[in-house]
């Protein structure tokens, strides 16, 4: 089942707080984005954030699992209707990520 745009649309609100995030629509699935850094992916109405340490703390127990099949392990959260709780993961989540690498021109 692919991620309906209104469940994008209300992490997107709950995020308003966090800066600039804007979602891509990748695959039927959503790529979350803070500062030009994915973040977050929503897949199948849920949000799975790039797990990092400063995320693991913030969290304390974090459950775990793939947004897709073949995927990595992500953090599921579960607690999206609390926007202030959520902007916090997802800024300190973008500080440990690296920047991205320029796009080669063809």
């Amino acid at each position: 089942m692919a991620t309906d745009r209104h469940f994008a649309d209300h992490v997107l609100e709950q995020l308003e707080g966090a800066g600039e995030v804007t979602a891509k629509k990748m695959f039927g699935e959503y790529g979350i984005f803070l500062n030009r850094k994915m973040i977050a992916i929503l897949a199948d109405n849920q949000m799975f954030v790039k797990p990092t340490e400063a995320g693991r703390k913030y969290i304390g127990e974090p459950e775990e699992a793939p947004p897709y099949t073949g995927a990595k392990n992500y953090y599921l959260i579960d607690n999206i209707d609390d926007p202030d709780w959520l902007c916090e993961l997802i800024k300190i989540t973008e500080k440990e990520l690296p920047v991205p690498k320029p796009k080669k021109k063809k």
